[in-house]
Formats: C-alpha cells, structure tokens, sequence
C-alpha cells in the first residue's frame, strides 16, 4: 500500500497558479504535475474560497476543538461531582434533622 503524499503550501499555491495563468487545462497541469485531476480542482476550489488562508496544515483546527471539549468535559465533570457531594452533604444533615 502506498504512503499518502504531502505537498507543501507553496507547492499547491503554485500548481493553482499554473492553472489560472497558462492556457493549460486543470487536467494538463495535473498531469504534468503528476497529479489526479480531482486533488487539482480541490486546491483551486480551496484556494478561491479561503484565499490567503488556505492550505493550513494537517487538522489543526480539529485537533484544537478536540482539546477544547476535552476541557470542557472535565470542567463539566469536576462541576458535576461537586454537585453530587454537595447533595449528599444537605440530604445527611437534613436527615438528622427530622424526628
């Protein structure tokens, strides 16, 4: 089975480049490239949608709201536990309470 590929940033800002200023075809460049045609057209699609931000990297934004709703879910947690003692607390001292 074969490793997936990576390109670089400026790698993939250029082969759109060649795309928009030659007379060439997306699949021409593709090829010459040593592309699939369909990567090509994603990048161009990426490249007029996000403009200068396109091209990130490697899912940081899902890794970073993976790690954002893991806190989250410890805090709710730590709230949660505090809650369930606190209830314990009140219903054992209002059980001493009653005749």
């Amino acid at each position: 089975m074969q490793k997936r590929r990576r390109f670089s940033k400026g790698f993939k800002r250029e082969a759109v480049q060649m795309t928009r200023g030659a007379d060439m075809s997306v699949t021409q460049v593709a090829a010459d490239l040593g592309l699939h045609s369909n990567v090509l057209s994603r990048w161009c699609r990426e490249q007029e949608q996000a403009g200068a931000r396109a091209f990130r990297g490697q899912g940081v934004p899902r890794d970073e709201e993976i790690a954002k709703l893991k806190r989250e879910l410890a805090r709710v947690k730590r709230e949660r536990d505090l809650l369930k003692d606190a209830a314990a607390f009140f219903a054992k001292d209002a059980m001493r309470d009653m005749p």
